[in-house]
């Protein structure tokens, strides 16, 4: 049999682990700092980019696609090649795809804290930045598939179904959930609108968890574990059934994001269902991932790699059962909203995500150097300070969680809200936010020890070289199944065929739920007194999104008597129709803003948005200042803006845009007339006036400046249908 001899390309594995480190710590840094804003909310006053609302997206963008994307590249590309008896297809596209992900990190380091965002839960980045990922996604697939193409090895090993898996469904999830309509080089709109964008958007955010966060590293599990365990994979069969039921029963279960929400009860319905179906696999997985290990628990006692693994597996087990739970209805109404959903996403990214990433770097850098891991005794301590983190984050976000839920829907014996003051919930949980700060310390303290430990590894190792390796050429056979071969063998060496099967898997679900949703207009029912938004508010809208505050603040009164009490009657579907994007949040730092229009004075809203503190000093919301400076609001793009929203078929007529400028002059000096109500306001301003002539300066009248805007919105939130006060 002829041997060929060839080199594993071990350089590219090096960037994407190094890449992987570094932005480890930066996104964990930013999240400690957000961990922080809630202590002290007043620490980064007055400094726009590093506010909470802009801070947050760059947190959660660096830890999913920084940190764990550029791990999981790593792991991918090392472990193909091995599978496969293979150099990767092409090292251009390998650096292609290095360099560029790493752009688009940076991109987005740059942009969202700039405000520079769609406002989608992880899909912020605007619609230069999305083509670039699906330019960068699809390099990636190609040398994947390419690699596949020119193996050695004739069966594909279970890793590499769910890469396969992994970049397909993300291609279909980013493309559709990015469709947007832009109006400048950073600044678009949604295709969809409303429910269809909620639904749209949670499909995706839902799956990019599933596809992003989980199937690729299933696929890491299955080749690292039992690499580091010296053990076949538990059941092959069991392998077989874990991913084609979990790739066609995860794409179904975004709705459940949206229970009890404007949604159509069939949509919710559908996800509750694929939810709780979605225990079966999520746990096959599991079980085939720890008893993989069955028989070396000595040996987990001493590899601090192992360890790692294994509460990453737990992890996984835990994050994969607590999931299909909260989809259940009664359980949704307690958690949706509080900070139970806060601990359960970092149940999955610090112990899934996060262990399984550091135990893949603790095991292939020794590798690539050629050298044993500088200390075993700081990569345990790692792991145990790592783990103790895990726990102190994530059970007082629990606490947190029962406490708001309770809180929120407790009344007294009169019928009205026991706590009818919002902040007071907030108040009450602040210890549990202390021990979540330590928490992430505990645990950005280890990925520094790590840091430490590699450092000291490549230093007593070799230079990172490509790795000569040699198999047996391989050798074409029928085309056809094989006398006695059963279809999954037969499949197994049919990538092509793999591919299009697990495809067409993925787009059931997507298919079934989302095109009646858009296509079908009878789903979601028109209301004839909601009108599109004025030109003001429309900017007063775009404003909301650059400062993120749909990140604390929901726009979704859901049908419950307590919700109804605090905030106004429930949300109806045909209000948000001309709304792209969607905003009804997944969070509730705040109260609830859907009928928050007219509540309030406009001087109320003007002295919160400047000073929170000062109108109630328990407050942890930042104050906003800059947009109070004496910067006139850049109005200039408003026909583009509502143009680009008839387009999307919002009923702007062409008088409409043709007196954006003037409506919007009419509406600010509007505004302005009733701040003067206010004689606290009439004071300041005329300082301020004073000032500026004295040094010259030109003075901008406050009609002109962008908190009129946001004013104009948020008094126009909710109030397009008549609702009875409560």
């Amino acid at each position: 049999m002829e041997m060929q001899q060839f080199y594993y390309d071990n350089k590219i594995v090096k960037k994407f682990l190094y890449a992987s480190i570094v932005f480890g710590v930066v996104g964990m840094l930013v999240g400690l700092l957000l961990a922080t804003l809630f202590l002290f909310p007043t620490l980064t006053h007055g400094i726009s980019f590093l506010s909470f609302g802009r801070l947050r997206p760059l947190h959660t963008n660096a830890v999913i696609f920084a940190f764990v994307g550029n791990a999981m590249f790593a792991g991918i590309y090392y472990s193909l090649q091995r599978l496969l008896k293979a150099r990767l297809f092409s090292d251009f596209l390998s650096n292609l795809h290095f360099w560029g992900w790493q752009l688009i990190i940076v991109a987005a380091a740059i942009t969202l804290p700039l405000g520079y965002t769609s406002s989608k839960e992880y899909a912020e980045l605007e619609w230069p930045i999305d083509i670039a990922i699906a330019l960068i996604w699809v390099a990636f697939g190609i040398n994947m598939i390419g690699t596949i193409l020119k193996r050695r090895e004739r069966h594909l090993y279970v890793a590499i179904w769910f890469y396969i898996a992994t970049f397909v469904t993300v291609a279909v999830l980013h493309i559709f959930n990015s469709l947007e309509l832009p109006v400048s080089a950073m600044k678009s709109y949604s295709v969809y609108a409303g429910v269809q964008d909620a639904l749209v958007q949670w499909w995706y955010g839902h799956n990019a968890v599933a596809f992003f966060l989980t199937t690729p590293f299933l696929g890491l599990m299955y080749y690292f574990v039992p690499k580091a365990a010296n053990r076949p994979v538990y059941s092959y069969r069991l392998s077989i059934i874990h991913f084609w039921s979990l790739i066609f029963l995860y794409i179904w279960a975004g709705p459940h994001h949206l229970l009890y929400s404007a949604l159509p009860e069939w949509a919710q319905n559908l996800g509750v269902v694929f939810s709780i179906m979605l225990i079966a696999p999520s746990w096959g997985g599991m079980i085939n991932g720890l008893l993989t290990l069955r028989g070396v628990w000595d040996k987990v006692r001493e590899e601090p790699v192992l360890k790692f693994f294994v509460v990453a597996i737990t992890g996984y087990g835990m994050a994969t059962f607590e999931g299909p739970m909260l989809s259940l209805k009664n359980v949704n109404a307690i958690a949706h909203f509080t900070d139970w959903i806060i601990a359960h996403v970092h149940v999955g990214a610090l112990a899934w995500n996060g262990f399984m990433s550091f135990g893949i770097i603790y095991w292939v850098i020794p590798r690539l150097t050629k050298t044993e891991l500088f200390s075993k005794k700081l990569a345990n301590f790692h792991f145990w300070i790592g783990t103790l983190g895990i726990i102190m984050y994530c059970l007082p976000m629990y606490v947190a969680g029962f406490t708001q839920a309770s809180m929120w829907k407790q009344f007294k014996p009169d019928g009205t809200l026991q706590y009818g003051n919002f902040l007071e919930t907030v108040t009450h949980i602040m210890p549990m936010y202390w021990m979540r700060a330590i928490g992430g310390t505990l645990y950005l303290t280890g990925v520094i020890v790590l840091v430490y430990n590699i450092i000291k590894t490549v230093k007593q190792g070799s230079t990172v070289e490509d790795e000569l390796a040699e198999a047996p050429a391989l050798v074409k056979i029928s085309e056809g199944r094989l006398k006695g071969e059963k279809f999954h063998p037969w499949l197994e060496r049919k990538p092509i065929q793999l591919t299009i099967l697990a495809t067409i898997a993925i787009l059931i679900g997507g298919v079934i739920q989302i095109v009646p949703t858009i296509m079908v207009k009878s789903n979601i029912q028109t209301i004839d007194a909601v009108k599109p938004y004025t030109p003001l508010e429309l900017e007063g809208r775009d404003l909301y999104i650059r400062e993120g505050c749909v990140g604390c603040h929901s726009q979704m009164i859901r049908p419950f008597r307590s919700e109804v009490a605090r905030y106004g009657d429930y949300s109806k579907a045909g209000e948000y129709v001309y709304d792209h994007p969607f905003l009804w949040g997944s969070k509730r730092t705040g109260p609830d803003l859907h009928r928050v229009g007219g509540k309030y004075p406009d001087s109320w809203h003007f002295n919160h948005m400047y000073n929170p503190q000062r109108l109630n000093k328990t407050s942890i919301m930042p104050a906003y200042t800059w947009l109070f400076t004496n910067e006139a609001m850049d109005h200039s793009l408003i026909e583009t803006k509502m143009k680009a929203m008839h387009t999307l078929g919002v009923p702007y007529t062409d008088a409409d845009i043709a007196n954006a400028q003037k409506s919007i002059q009419e509406q600010s000096a509007s505004i302005e007339k009733n701040l003067t109500n206010d004689p606290d306001f009439v004071k300041s301003y005329e300082e301020s006036k004073q000032r500026a002539v004295a040094k010259g300066e030109k003075f901008v009248p406050m009609k002109d400046r962008e908190i009129v805007a946001l004013i104009a919105y948020l008094q126009r939130l909710g109030t397009d249908i008549k609702v009875k006060k409560q």
